[in-house]
């Protein structure tokens, strides 16, 4: 078994977060005090304790740091329904935010707390190391208002297709435009038979526009989960009888840092900005630095993607 630990860090950070372990307690039948009711038996599953911590009285705490360089947002989960859920020196808060400034967050304001954070995140598995290109693409089928609920019946071979659509991504690129490094994992939940997912990931292999580096040429890893996809109450996604998260990793993430390197170059061109980062102890050389290892990525991404098609070139395959 794994353990997986989750930071949540900045005022979305910790937004997000709290949104996600209320799900995770509604999943796994946790109650919001962190304990499981004596009428829910754990069984043979117990496959949550990857996310969360048991202490000997019987009760789980998530493998999750809060940090905030203020307090605000994250009082609201110190309060909140599931204040008890989690364990108090997990959530790291300074006393005044970085204002939108990375330099204060780096420089001085978030070097007050950066060791009570590595101390806390140390004592949480052991980080495992990962080469430079490991930005994982997550995309989510379907994604399907509750008014819209009663009008849709999406098969196991619609909502897979939908995974390799650049609109049910949550990362602005496109996936038709690069190849697939590594394995696609798909995690099915719900009413989804293993016969369906083959024959739906039969499909998808036939599709030019579905890509993979000569290296990986199998490329896909499945998981089926039996129970129906969990909603908030009240929220705005519909509850469906089967969903999927696709996470992947393709050479078309590089779009995504070609624009942000654009928007920098931009700004930087007239020094927008940057005295208010030189204010804060930073010096103007390491932004040069730091394009040029942004440059670098975005290179390296080229080079797998251009590699793999010179191979296939020569094989007569495309």
């Amino acid at each position: 078994m794994r353990e997986c630990i989750s930071l949540h860090i900045g005022q979305a950070g910790v937004h997000i977060g709290n949104a996600c372990w209320e799900l995770y307690c509604l999943e796994h039948g946790i109650q919001p005090d962190g304990r499981i009711p004596s009428d829910k038996a754990i069984g043979d599953d117990d496959s949550f304790k990857n996310f969360f911590s048991e202490f000997g009285t019987g009760k789980y705490y998530p493998r999750a740091i809060f940090v905030d360089l203020e307090p605000t947002v994250i009082d609201e989960v110190r309060t909140g329904r599931y204040r008890q859920l989690f364990y108090p020196e997990q959530m790291i808060t300074g006393n005044e935010d970085a204002a939108n400034n990375y330099a204060r967050g780096h420089y001085s304001i978030g070097r007050k707390i950066i060791d009570q954070v590595l101390d806390r995140t140390r004592k949480l598995t052991n980080l495992v190391p990962y080469p430079r290109m490991h930005f994982p693409l997550a995309t989510y089928a379907p994604f399907i208002s509750a008014e819209k609920a009663y009008h849709e019946r999406l098969s196991v071979a619609d909502i897979t297709n939908a995974c390799f659509e650049p609109d049910n991504q949550l990362v602005k690129c496109d996936p038709r435009h690069g190849k697939y490094m590594a394995c696609c994992l798909l995690l099915f939940v719900g009413d989804v038979a293993p016969k369906d997912v083959n024959s739906a990931i039969a499909a998808i292999k036939t599709k030019r526009t579905v890509q993979f580096v000569d290296w990986c040429p199998t490329g896909f890893k499945v998981g089926i989960n039996y129970r129906p996809p969990m909603v908030f109450p009240g929220g705005d996604l519909a509850k469906v009888q089967r969903a999927v998260c696709m996470l992947s990793n393709t050479t078309a993430f590089a779009e995504a840092w070609a624009r942000l390197d654009h928007k920098f170059d931009l700004m930087y061109a007239k020094r927008a900005f940057v005295h208010w980062y030189v204010g804060e102890g930073m010096e103007e050389g390491e932004f040069s630095e730091a394009r040029e290892d942004m440059a670098a990525l975005e290179k390296d991404y080229e080079e797998v993607c251009s590699d793999s098609i010179g191979d296939e070139d020569e094989d007569g395959e495309y």
